[in-house]
């Protein structure tokens, strides 16, 4: 293949080229005012030598700009500038019809997270259950603690009375778990093709750790009374539960190609005939 070659001589504006004279006052000033910083934790005398070499810098700085600045004339080379190349032709970038990314490239399908936020919802009634088992003798108390709190008359209970079956808080509590179960297997869904590395420890150990850390801090505040309740002990191995489970059933879900064209069908994971587009076929 035939090299092609194309000169371009540089015209020069003149013999000389005006330009700001050099100086080396600026990174003094910088060394001055690292070692007054330094001198504050370390030694006085230091900040005195950082103050000293400050103000000296500030005046031959200000010399050199004031009241005219400071310029020096530099000589201009000519210079033949050869390109090259061994193209014989121009290369275009050949681009996909989705040539936009979307990143995640992969991630899983919104069905996914709805069945491992309920899976994982299962798997955290166990330990529940087993703390008021252990506890206080009664599979209600988690179930009232959850639930009493959207009761309007529920005020003061005592022990026996979050111990003993109470039909309005076991249908609210009902409602809060699926609600929060569903919405939190939603966020697995979107937030573990984000963790490459370790999704189900970091999705069902990490991230139950951190939201427990949360609640707990704010939940002295809102609600002193029903934090005293809790055993946060018990409630960390409950959400470590709902994580590890709900992680699994997420991850183990088929993951489909980040589209924001695709169906909305498509996106929930549902198989639909009539949806999936010949790719071939379009191209023609």
């Amino acid at each position: 293949m035939e090299a092609h070659e194309h000169s371009t001589t540089s015209t020069p504006h003149g013999d000389t080229i005006h330009l700001p004279a050099p100086t080396a006052w600026p990174i003094v000033l910088a060394l001055g005012i690292t070692l007054v910083m330094a001198g504050v934790v370390t030694n006085g005398g230091i900040s005195i030598l950082g103050g000293v070499l400050a103000v000296t810098a500030c005046v031959g700085w200000f010399r050199q700009v004031l009241p005219h600045e400071a310029h020096e004339d530099v000589p201009v080379e000519e210079h033949d500038v050869t390109i090259t190349s061994l193209r014989t032709h121009v290369t275009r970038i050949e681009i996909s019809e989705e040539h936009r990314a979307h990143l995640p490239v992969e991630t899983y399908p919104v069905l996914s997270g709805i069945k491992g936020g309920i899976a994982g919802g299962i798997a955290m009634i166990f330990p529940a259950v087993l703390y008021g088992i252990i506890g206080y003798h009664s599979i209600w108390y988690p179930v009232n603690l959850l639930g009493g709190a959207g009761v309007a008359n529920w005020s003061n209970p005592t022990t026996a009375d979050i111990a003993s079956f109470h039909l309005m808080p076991l249908i609210i509590a009902t409602i809060i778990h699926i609600a929060a179960s569903v919405l939190v297997g939603l966020l697995y869904g979107a937030m573990l093709p984000m963790l490459p590395r370790h999704p189900i420890l970091l999705g069902g150990i990490v991230a139950p750790l951190l939201w427990t850390g949360l609640l707990h801090s704010s939940l002295g505040v809102i609600n002193p009374a029903l934090d005293a309740r809790i055993s946060w002990g018990w409630f960390v191995v409950s959400q470590i539960a709902f994580g590890l489970v709900a992680g699994l059933v997420v991850a183990r879900q088929g993951k489909i190609r980040t589209d924001q064209s695709m169906p909305f069908v498509l996106r929930m994971g549902i198989d639909a005939s009539g949806m999936h587009k010949d790719e071939e076929g379009d191209r023609h």
